[in-house]
């Protein structure tokens, strides 16, 4: 994090300690770890059910892609309003409560089944998931007032701990789905956000006032668009539930997908010419709108994890291990166990290539990622040539997309926000913290929009789709390999 960030951290007390850490930080890591446990789990088995023509909500591949798109988009987006609220009303902490009671509430209304109930479910999770996100983190930047390596330890074990939510939902919810029913699989997740709630009000008074405080009165903001929001989103809500209006989700994700891309737009033609940015800054500004469109091709691809991949796990892959079925969802724990092992092995890399001046650039390592997004699709398209042959692939495909995709992550995420803060001056760093959160939300929605162009009814769709995002990935490292020299010139003195 960017010295200029670290200066807006409000200064705290000295605090407790555990491990030579602050004891909040553990508070932290426990809330986010349930969160993350009850996010990835819910995705793990979301696509599976929706498309579940037994027991499940019999929705077709195309229309199930987008609802699942839109969930994970519209959540990243909601993370810029959760920050708002805390930030201008009422304080981290409470944001990271209520979030954690709507989260706890939505995914126990998942439980229903019922296709209006569920919708209505996958509404509030949204608005949870974008009041907690955020703000748990921001809480772990204020235990560090003086910043430095030891904040740097700090977010390295929260880092830890989002992976191992990731890796114990997306193995347990399944699992519990195969052997209980979709309903008990939909039950694990609000049960884990429930626990991560109650050891979060038991514990933060291990964080001080880490996160209490809120913008002085000048600053304060109005509540007023919040409830006119609200207002509309409760009478959209009642409408679709009771079948008075329907929703083509569909559209919805095209529609989606162009207003961030227009609110991108907006914002970059504000920052390169309206605000004031000297010649340097505004060349900067150039190389952010690289990166924004690197990260989202990256999660374009990535988070078919979920969407086209799951698909393929449940219907193309013989998952037989020791005469034991795993279940399709079970898959989607190798990403944070790749990450788990990868990120410290990376990390150490970057270190040591940075004590011999030779670190590579941020707009290399994101086109180092987008290279390897690139790879695991191919290695993807490979199979779906076997499939469209008639046969049933090994899990080891998938392994070794999912290799590929979480070095691709390690190389290009990590790096995302870090250098998004390093090349806009102080007054700016809020709004392209924003701006990323936008790119993580067009790609995801992107997507679900992607995995649409599967029909499981015509099987050519799906080496097609595997190859066009494998161009994606390609063209994109390609380009972006091939406008470093130039990117680094705009950016001198950001490293």
């Amino acid at each position: 994090m960017s010295e200029a960030l670290e200066a807006t951290i409000p200064v705290q007390p000295a605090q407790r300690e555990l491990l030579g850490q602050p004891r909040g930080l553990f508070t932290l890591f426990f809330t986010e770890m349930w969160e993350r446990f009850t996010f990835y789990g819910m995705r793990a088995i979301l696509i599976l059910f929706m498309v579940d023509h037994v027991s499940g909500l019999g929705i077709p591949d195309r229309t199930a892609s987008s609802i699942y798109g839109l969930y994970l988009g519209v959540g990243y987006l909601m993370s810029l309003l959760g920050g708002y609220i805390a930030d201008r009303l009422i304080g981290q902490q409470r944001a990271v409560v209520c979030g954690g009671i709507l989260i706890t509430i939505g995914n126990a209304t998942l439980i229903s089944g019922t296709p209006q109930i569920f919708f209505l479910g996958l509404l509030i999770n949204v608005f949870g998931v974008g009041m907690l996100k955020p703000n748990v983190s921001a809480i772990v930047a204020q235990l560090y007032p003086e910043g430095g390596s030891r904040r740097d330890a700090g977010f390295s074990i929260f880092y830890m701990g989002i992976n191992t939510g990731s890796f114990l939902g997306s193995l347990l919810v399944p699992l519990f789905a195969k052997h209980y029913g979709w309903h008990w699989g939909f039950a694990l997740p609000a049960v884990g956000m429930l626990l991560g709630l109650v050891q979060f009000l038991k514990t933060r008074h291990h964080l001080g006032t880490a996160g209490l405080e809120m913008a002085p009165d000048a600053k304060r903001g109005s509540w007023l668009p919040l409830l006119l929001l609200l207002a509309a989103v409760v009478v959209t809500a009642t409408l679709a539930v009771t079948g008075t209006i329907q929703l083509d989700a569909n559209l919805l994700s095209v529609a989606t997908s162009w207003t961030i891309v227009g609110l991108a737009i907006v914002y970059f033609t504000y920052l390169i010419f309206f605000a004031g940015l000297t010649r340097v800054e505004r060349n900067r500004a150039f190389v952010l709108i690289a990166l924004f469109i690197g990260c989202a091709i990256f999660f374009a691809g990535y988070e078919q994890m979920g969407a086209s991949f799951n698909l393929f796990a449940a219907r193309y892959t013989e998952r037989h291990l020791f005469g034991w079925e795993v279940p399709a969802g079970v898959l989607q724990a190798v990403n944070p166990l790749f990450i788990i092992i990868f990120a410290p092995i990376l990390a150490a890399l970057w270190l040591f290539l940075g004590r011999r001046n030779r670190d590579l650039s941020a707009p290399t390592k994101f086109a180092a990622g987008l290279l390897l997004l690139g790879l695991g699709f191919f290695i993807m398209y490979v199979a779906a040539g076997y499939v469209l042959a008639g046969q049933k692939v090994a899990m080891t495909w998938l392994i070794a997309t999912y290799l590929m995709h979480s070095w691709g992550e390690l190389c290009l995420s990590p790096v995302g926000l870090s250098s998004m803060t390093k090349l806009v001056p102080t007054r700016f760093v809020g709004q392209v913290l924003g701006v990323w959160f936008m790119a993580t939300a067009l790609g995801s929605n992107l997507a679900g929009h992607l995995s649409g162009d599967y029909d499981a009814s015509n099987l050519e769709s799906l080496p097609a789709l595997f190859l066009k995002i494998f161009w994606w990935g390609a063209i994109g490292g390609g380009l972006m390999l091939l406008l470093t020299p130039w990117l680094k010139r705009l950016m001198p003195g950001v490293k």
